[in-house]
């Protein structure tokens, strides 16, 4: 075998690996399990719970605003948007929590250094580059058997995975992870055609080595899942399936963290239909998770939620669309969340210099939330400062 047919082998099999080591048996019992799902361009918040009591929000959006006989009522004064009905059964379940006016001081409207605060838990005059997980990673208290710490679903940046603390494996869907792993053949050592001869050639070829194998460990432990749930055939439904296929093997895993992506949500122009579309791809496929996920008897210890590197500007542009604002809501669902709306209501009469609202809410609050209350860690060693948890979580 070629070392260049080698190489390229290993990269399809897509492992992003900080400690590369799969072939010890995983905790008994694995963390609970966190499913990040980024809503990649920035999500229209004011379209999704939508204030229809609220004049402001109609004279701010006379094309977009939804009418307000369509909207999905949560109280006597907001509501979801149409797409999102396929929520209403977890809402009225009392596990699904609407967090509102999330985000940071300061806020920066660059994609790019937006998503990356958010993905690092940065302020937005710092830089760092390790994601939060990572750092979370790497923590005394975290479960110390070689496991699996995260997948990575789909061909997207591992954002806040990436850092080399944890072992992550990034794969489009089970069935191709584990065709790829077994191309690249074994044993190792009897087809690498390379002469290794000196100690600086030796540490590089050795971790290549190492990523080979923790691939097949990796894919041995991946086992096929017969899920009983029909998924969207849409982008988002193939990766909901996908991480239900990885959660079935959660327990010979050890897994922790299942990241996704929904991407499509910068929408300067046109919003209307597109947003409308994003919205039904996200709220059937979290319909279909849930489901799959209580037949899996793992919804009691799974926390699922959304993340967008910032909402969009109140006021609707010429395009019939909105340019990027600033705060805006998340999502968290699953069998232990405090169903209901959690943060202040955004305020259209109070909007900054910008046309923007100003957050209320930090969003590192939320991962303080996840830290002390999901995972009994200490989130200042994580976050670098003391931040108070969201009462989401029972």
């Amino acid at each position: 075998m070629q070392r260049r047919t080698f190489l390229q082998g290993l990269a399809a099999a897509a492992l992003g690996c900080g400690h590369p080591v799969f072939g010890e048996t995983p905790s008994a019992t694995p963390p609970r399990l966190l499913i990040l799902i980024a809503l990649k361009g920035g999500n229209d918040g004011l379209n999704t719970l939508i204030p229809f009591a609220d004049p402001a929000y109609y004279a701010l959006r006379p094309r977009l605003a939804i009418p307000r006989d369509r909207v999905l009522p949560l109280s006597e004064r907001e509501g979801l948007h149409p797409s999102l009905e396929s929520l209403m059964p977890i809402w009225n379940d009392r596990e699904l929590a609407v967090i509102r006016g999330v985000g940071y001081p300061e806020p920066n409207l660059s994609h790019f250094r937006s998503s990356d605060i958010w993905e690092t838990a940065s302020s937005s005059d710092q830089v760092l580059t390790r994601g939060w997980l990572d750092r979370t990673f790497a923590q005394p208290g975290w479960p110390s058997g070689r496991s699996i710490d995260g997948v990575v679903i789909g061909r997207e940046d591992n954002g806040c995975l990436r850092g080399g603390a944890g072992r992550v494996i990034t794969l489009s869907d089970p069935k191709s992870f584990r065709r790829r792993a077994r191309h690249l053949g074994a044993p190792i050592d009897a087809q690498v055609d390379v002469q290794v001869d000196t100690q600086p050639r030796q540490a590089p070829l050795q971790h290549i080595l190492a990523l080979q194998r923790a691939i097949q460990a990796a894919a041995e432990r991946l086992q096929p899942a017969a899920l009983e749930t029909e998924f969207p055939a849409n982008r988002f439904g193939r990766q909901a399936r996908a991480a239900c296929e990885v959660i079935a093997n959660r327990e010979r895993l050890g897994l922790a963290v299942v990241h996704l992506t929904l991407p499509g949500f910068d929408t300067h122009r046109g919003q209307s239909g597109k947003h409308a579309r994003l919205l039904r791809q996200l709220a059937d496929g979290l319909a279909c998770l849930r489901a799959e996920l209580k037949i899996l008897n793992v919804w009691q210890d799974t926390l699922v939620l959304t993340y967008s590197e910032f909402g969009r500007r109140p006021r609707e542009n010429a395009n019939a669309g909105t340019d990027h604002g600033t705060a805006s809501l998340q999502l968290a669902l699953g069998g232990r969340v405090k169903g209901g709306l959690h943060g202040e209501a955004i305020g259209l009469a109070h909007l900054d210099s910008h046309g923007n609202p100003v957050a209320t809410l930090d969003f590192r609050r939320l991962y303080a939330t996840i830290l002390e209350r999901w995972w009994r860690l200490d989130s200042q060693a994580v976050l670098s400062k003391r931040l108070a948890p969201v009462n989401f979580l029972a």
